[in-house]
Order: C-alpha cells, then sequence, then structure tokens
C-alpha cells in the first residue's frame, strides 16, 4: 500500500531537517521517494514572465527505471528561445510532474549522475555519468526518472568535470561535423567564420587547428577588450581574428590575399551563425565551389543569395542543424562525443568560458530565473551554466 499524503509530508519535513553526509545531497525521503525541483513553463513567453521553480517527489526506481541527479545544466540560447516559442522544436508539456496543469521543463543539455536503478538496468551503474541522446528532455532540475534508452552513458570520466561533460553534446558537435561534412579540407586550407567568440567558434578553432585547417574568425567591434579577446582566440589555435568592422573595409580583401599566400590556399568553407549582410562579405572571399553554413541567425537578418557568387562561383549555401543530425547519427554522435573528451582530458581542447550558477536545495527561484532571461542581453562574460550542489 503507498503511504498516505501525510505519512510523506512529514517524511519530506524530516529530510529538510536532517543534516546529511558530503555528497548524499537530499535524495531519499523516509520512503525512498527523491525530492526533486524543476524549472519548468507552463505557457510560451519570455523566460521572466513564464519560468517557475516547481517541487515533486520521484518514487523509487523499478524495471528499467533509472533515478538521475544532475551535475551541470547549460543555458543555451536555444533553450531560450523554445521557451520564447520560436524555435522549430516545441518543448514537451506534461502533467507527470503531479501539476493540476502541464508544464514544460527548460533545458535540452546537461549532464547527471545514476544515484538509483531499478532491478531490470543493464549496462548502467550507479555513479555512472550520463548525457542526453535527444533534445527535449529538460535538463534544468536537480533529478529525474528515465529509461537507458534516453540516455548516453560516461563511463570513464576520469580526468573530467561535470560542466565539460555537459556542454560536450550541442557546441562541439555542431563544430565537428560542420568542419567534416560539408567540405573535406585538407590540412593548409581555410575555413572562414562570424561568431568566432561564441561555444561553436571556439570548437571550430580548436578542432581546425588539431586537424591541419587555418582560420579566419570574426568577432563583434567591443568598445573595449577587442585585443585581449583575439589575443585569447589566437591562443586555442586561430591564424586570424578580425573585427566585423575590419571585414567590411575596402582593404580587406588585399589582407586576406595577404593571409592566404597571395590567394594560393584557398577559403572553401564558411560558418555563419550571424546572418545579415556579413554573409555575403564572407562568401565574396571564398574559393569557387565552396560552401557557407549557417547554424544560427544571431542577428535576425536574412542570409541573402548574390546571384553573382552562385552563377559564377557555383558557392552553395547550405544549413546545419545539429538536433537533426544527432536524431539521425546516435552512433555517430558518441563516437564524436568521446573523441572530444577524449581531446578535453588530455588537455587538447579547452572549455568555453563559463558563468556558474549555483543551484542548492534553497537556492530562490528568481536566481536561476534571471541567469535564464539574462542569456541573450548584450556581452557576457562566459556561458551560463547551472552546477548543482546540495540538491
Amino acid at each position: 500500500m503507498a503511504p498516505s499524503r501525510a505519512v510523506l509530508t512529514a517524511g519530506r519535513s524530516a529530510a529538510r531537517h536532517l543534516r546529511l553526509p558530503h555528497r548524499q545531497h537530499r535524495l531519499v525521503s523516509s520512503y525512498g521517494y527523491a525530492q526533486a525541483k524543476v524549472l519548468a513553463f507552463p505557457a510560451l513567453g519570455e523566460p521572466k514572465d513564464v519560468l517557475h521553480l516547481h517541487a515533486h517527489s520521484i518514487a523509487p526506481p523499478h524495471g528499467n527505471q533509472l533515478t538521475l541527479r544532475f551535475l551541470a545544466s547549460p543555458i543555451n540560447p536555444a533553450d531560450v528561445n523554445q521557451i520564447q516559442g520560436v524555435y522549430p522544436t516545441k518543448p514537451t508539456f506534461t502533467t507527470a510532474l503531479s501539476t493540476p496543469h502541464p508544464i514544460a521543463v527548460g533545458g535540452n543539455e546537461g549532464v547527471a549522475e545514476v544515484v538509483a536503478k531499478g532491478g531490470g538496468v543493464k549496462g548502467v551503474d550507479k555513479g555512472d555519468w550520463v548525457i542526453m541522446k535527444k533534445q527535449g528532455f529538460g535538463t534544468w532540475r536537480t533529478h529525474a526518472q528515465t529509461t537507458a534508452d534516453q540516455l548516453m552513458v560516461i563511463k570513464d570520466r576520469d580526468g573530467l568535470k561535470p560542466e565539460q561533460v555537459g556542454t560536450v553534446s550541442v557546441n562541439p558537435m555542431t563544430a565537428y561535423r560542420m568542419l567534416k561534412d560539408f567540405v573535406a579540407l585538407q590540412p593548409g586550407e581555410w575555413f572562414i567564420q562570424n561568431g568566432a567568440n561564441s561555444g561553436v567558434g571556439r570548437a571550430a578553432i580548436q578542432l581546425g587547428k588539431l586537424w591541419g585547417y587555418k582560420s579566419i574568425n570574426i568577432i563583434r567591434k567591443r568598445e573595449s577588450g577587442n585585443e585581449e579577446l583575439k589575443a585569447e582566440l589566437k591562443s586555442l589555435g586561430a591564424d586570424v581574428v578580425v573585427t566585423d568592422e575590419e571585414l567590411a573595409s575596402k582593404d580587406f580583401r588585399a589582407q586576406v590575399k595577404e593571409f592566404t599566400n597571395g590567394g594560393r590556399e584557398p577559403i572553401r568553407l564558411g560558418l555563419n551563425c550571424v546572418g545579415g549582410s556579413i554573409v555575403n562579405t564572407m562568401a565574396k572571399n571564398l574559393a569557387p565551389n565552396s560552401h557557407m553554413v549557417t547554424y544560427g541567425a544571431m542577428s535576425k537578418q536574412p542570409v541573402s543569395l548574390p546571384t553573382g557568387l552562385l552563377i559564377f562561383k557555383n558557392i552553395s549555401f547550405d544549413g546545419f542543424w545539429v538536433s537533426r543530425w544527432s536524431d539521425q547519427n546516435p552512433e555517430q554522435k558518441e563516437a564524436c562525443v568521446k573523441e572530444v573528451l577524449a581531446l578535453t582530458r588530455e588537455g587538447k581542447f579547452k572549455d568555453v568560458p563559463m558563468q556558474a550558477v549555483k543551484w542548492e536545495y534553497e537556492t530562490k527561484e528568481e536566481e536561476l530565473v534571471g541567469a535564464v532571461q539574462g542569456t541573450l542581453e548584450g556581452f557576457r562574460g562566459g556561458k551560463g551554466i547551472f552546477v548543482f550542489g546540495e540538491t
């Protein structure tokens, strides 16, 4: 017989006042129920208007179920766009989290630790780290329950931090596939990209350098700190870093010729996450039969296709969406994740700068919501990421 609501309430109250040993994290009540909190929304809109913190209980796992405790969950711009209702993949609203009306949990990327499992689970052990195979899981939460088929298991976590594993499946995968899947770049050949300071941009710089590619990297001009940022990106392996203002200057084409050994080293690939007129300027520097790949639209301006480049230079304009690629290529995704984590472990692939948002059991709703709302606002010192403590 299931425990009564009164007994469960008493159990939760007792658990809140119990001082647990280190790393036991308020997981289990008197009856084995995990006490979870989620950052959820009942309708689409601006995060500050719709997000709220919701608490619910998770029963002990049975059969093929696993109970997870989250360790780190990034706040990606796409997550905010999904809450706003302007992202292609729509959130899943459900009443399964003990709410009278459907809610959806924010977040699509993160890493969790297996803290309990049902008797039917094979190949996954308590203490393993896991990441989600597909987006839409809802990773802004302290605990969750799911099945092994929804997860990719990270058995070898030596030398890795949760923040590194929790951010591996979107930005590094996007950079990896765009560098490999559109043009067969050879060592010594070039690619050009805007948004070079983004997570994808930094990953492309590092992976490209490891594979022998050269890169021209475009950043937005800031009021200050431009030279420091250029130096930072060059330390990651960037060959050339310019501002968008420098890209638009009349003498930039001559500079590109100088960079590329008199034009003898072709620029065969462009990566675009900004949109607008900057894309045309980049495309004019591409060699014939090159590809311009768009994976974002930060400026919210369309990409126009100049007729001359299409006809006379045969430039191809492509799009890439890592979520679709991941769904269609699960085995390749797992191999890519393991490769990037191995490079991280070896010190050959560095984290993006991060702004940790500590999520403890007592963390207030407004702190969490404010971190999400601020993701798309102005220049930031690093990627926002929820890092879970005593939950």
